[in-house]
């Protein structure tokens, strides 16, 4: 198993998103030599200003490092990248890890890690959570599931990326995870989303209000994160509802192979696919808020705004 350092260990990088390019603009400057792919290469160009290598190929992003860093958009963007005619997986070596930081698929993480295998590599899932925010400020929270070996290799690149990090099994294992916080994250969002609705509609001071009930038995993170968001009508993404819709449906999957009912997390996705079809799909999660005032006839927007 490798040995970390920044010294000697060359990371690729693919996928330069609204969190990708946080992430990986972190081990730039702890000075990791840094390949870079993105479909869009534009979005690179920071990265690339700082002194990432660019490369043509999530393949040739691969050929020229130790590890692999993926965090992309579904999970067909993860089979494309690693198993497609140009993936990772094509270049892939004995001793090369791959670390995919999607919230992907559980089944397609397995299937990674034994194609990965094959080839005498090994491949983690290690989904994230913190948004945007926790992606900038390198407090992000990060589920792995895969070998235990390779886990602890990454532990000097793990701890520039994220506050906490646990390993939670075998393969799967991280999008497992990453599931049981997407389910929490939906209801509860649900609950803050109207909490603020039933305040403005009293005619509060919503920032009083939150000064009041974000530190009580009522705080949670979205509360505190996301609410004064919503106040100030600023929607744009730290998490798409997108991304999000397709979180819930593995969650929902998942729970019908394993047979379980879970009718606040369905309820849920109907609420953002609601959004979704209001035109709200590229907007961040806490843009429920804009759906579910439209039920009760309230223009959240305009009546903010005034």
């Amino acid at each position: 198993m490798i040995e970390v350092a920044p010294a000697s260990t060359r990371i690729a990088w693919i996928g330069t998103g609204v969190m990708g390019a946080s992430m990986c603009g972190h081990l730039l400057r702890a000075g990791y030599q840094i390949t870079v792919y993105s479909r869009t290469r534009s979005k690179a160009a920071a990265l690339e200003r700082d002194g990432a290598t660019w490369a043509a190929t999530p393949a040739a992003a691969a050929a020229a490092a130790d590890v692999v860093f993926s965090i992309v958009g579904y999970p067909d963007d993860v089979h494309q990248v690693h198993l497609g005619a140009e993936g990772t997986l094509t270049a892939a070596r004995g001793g090369l890890i791959l670390v995919d930081m999607t919230t992907s698929s559980p089944n397609l993480a397995q299937q990674l890690a034994a194609a990965a295998a094959a080839k005498g590599a090994t491949f983690l899932d290690a989904p994230v959570s913190g948004g945007d925010v926790g992606a900038r400020n390198a407090t992000l929270s990060i589920m792995v599931g895969g070998e235990r070996r390779a886990f602890e290799a990454l532990l000097p690149i793990w701890s520039v990326l994220g506050k906490t990090v646990v390993h939670q099994g075998p393969p799967g294992a991280g999008q497992h995870t990453k599931m049981t916080n997407q389910i929490l994250i939906a209801t509860n969002m649900i609950g803050v989303c109207e909490s603020l609705l039933y305040a403005h509609r009293a005619g509060l001071d919503l920032n009083s209000v939150l000064q009041s009930v974000a530190s009580g038995a009522a705080g949670s993170w979205s509360l505190s994160n996301l609410a004064p968001r919503i106040i100030n009508n600023q929607f744009d993404p730290g998490f798409f509802v997108d991304h999000f819709v397709k979180d819930m449906g593995i969650a929902l999957e998942e729970a019908q192979r394993m047979r379980i009912a879970l009718p606040g997390l369905a309820t849920a996705r109907q609420l953002y696919i609601a959004l979704q079809a209001q035109g709200g799909g590229q907007l961040g999660t806490h843009a429920l808020q804009v759906a579910l005032a439209r039920l009760s006839g309230i223009d959240w927007v305009r009546e903010r705004s005034t």
